[in-house]
């Protein structure tokens, strides 16, 4: 059958923007297609008012792969700014990730040492060994007062089950640094692509055929008849009509709200620790290009629970989901002409550089065979 495209591209976040753009380097024929009315996936920005807004919460981009950075770089020049969130507890306002600064205005302390000695004694206060839920893994890496502090009640709020419900693997290992540096990242590189990410979307897709607000698996007869080959970034239990069950997912709730005021906090992200405060975090959008505007614009992040009316944010990867999701990767895996890429699709919480990794690995066992 003699079909239009050699591939359709099912989503235009950055695992299929960047195999849409390295099939057409190649010379074949793509199409991108997406449910929402815009490309892009999370990344997608929307201006408001001259502001760059992250329409799907805070990306900043980071990474060690030098290989990476210049391949982002190659679209759209991303300036320099470097993530150093804030978060507000029980009335005073703390540096992340846990430093030097963290530690002067918990304990008054300034002296690396000093401060090795205090969370060797918090530690050891705990006698926790062989932690059985994140409540204990926490403790057992930094104490009770940076727990009961900093971790607790954000972390509850996030997941929406007490700390000792969750499970240790979610906080595998907590950042101290034992330096006055508020840098969240470690990474060698980090940035916002100037003018926001739809640039780098755009730039990827340039010359690609793209139609926005079409659902693929309500068209799939239809669809799967124009291609040869479907990258599907989807959820994976979707594509299989939930044969063996629902994957589980946390998601979000946005609030955006436009301010007269050049500058509402001070700082892109600050986070909001304690319970009684119902969102996770105050984004204000101008900060991630240095905006100079005499309005703001921000948007509270409220984390609820997921159904399937909602967006799919974060995949709970417990034991039970990933027994579910390897079931469904093996019917994946079975099949001939679809790949099957993305955090959707995948059932993996990605960082941006691990998303175009993952998808130039796919581009790599696709046209180097």
């Amino acid at each position: 059958m003699n079909k239009k495209f050699d591939y359709l591209i099912v989503g235009s976040g950055l695992f299929g923007a960047v195999f849409a753009h390295e099939a057409f380097k190649r010379g074949k024929k793509v199409k991108v297609i997406d449910k929402r009315n815009h490309l892009g996936g999370n990344i997608y920005c929307q201006n408001i008012d001259g502001i760059q807004v992250h329409k799907y919460g805070a990306h900043i981009f980071h990474t060690n792969d030098e290989n990476i950075w210049k391949y982002v770089n190659q679209f759209v020049p991303f300036n320099s700014y470097i993530n150093s969130p804030l978060a507000f507890a029980k009335g005073k306002l703390y540096n992340l990730p846990f430093n030097m600064n963290t530690f002067y205005q918990l304990w008054g302390l300034f002296n690396p040492k000093d401060v090795e000695v205090k969370l060797s004694e918090e530690i050891n206060k705990c006698g926790i060994i062989d932690p059985k839920n994140l409540e204990e893994q926490a403790l057992s890496l930094v104490g009770k007062d940076i727990y009961e502090t900093l971790i607790k009640e954000y972390t509850e709020k996030q997941w929406g089950k007490p700390a000792t419900e969750l499970p240790s693997f979610i906080i595998k290992r907590l950042p101290v640094r034992f330096t006055f540096d508020n840098n969240y990242f470690n990474d060698r590189f980090q940035g916002i692509p100037v003018g926001g990410y739809n640039r780098l979307i755009d730039a990827l897709l340039d010359g690609i055929d793209t139609e926005t607000g079409i659902d693929y698996l309500k068209n799939r007869i239809h669809l799967n008849s124009i291609a040869h080959k479907i990258v599907y970034c989807g959820k994976i239990d979707e594509y299989f009509d939930y044969e063996f069950g629902h994957l589980a997912y946390r998601s979000l709730r946005f609030e955006t709200e436009i301010l007269n005021t050049q500058n509402f906090q001070g700082n892109a992200v600050i986070n909001y620790n304690d319970k009684d405060v119902p969102f996770t975090r105050i984004i204000e959008h101008k900060h991630f290009e240095f905006g100079t505007q005499s309005h703001t614009v921000i948007t509270r992040e409220y984390p609820q629970n997921w159904d399937l009316s909602k967006e799919a944010y974060y995949p709970i990867n417990d034991e039970h989901n990933q027994s579910l999701y390897k079931r469904y990767r093996l019917k994946a895996d079975n099949l001939q002409n679809v790949i099957f890429g993305g955090r959707l699709a995948e059932y993996r919480y990605y960082d941006m550089h691990q998303i175009i990794a993952s998808s130039l690995k796919a581009v790599k066992l696709e046209f180097e065979k």
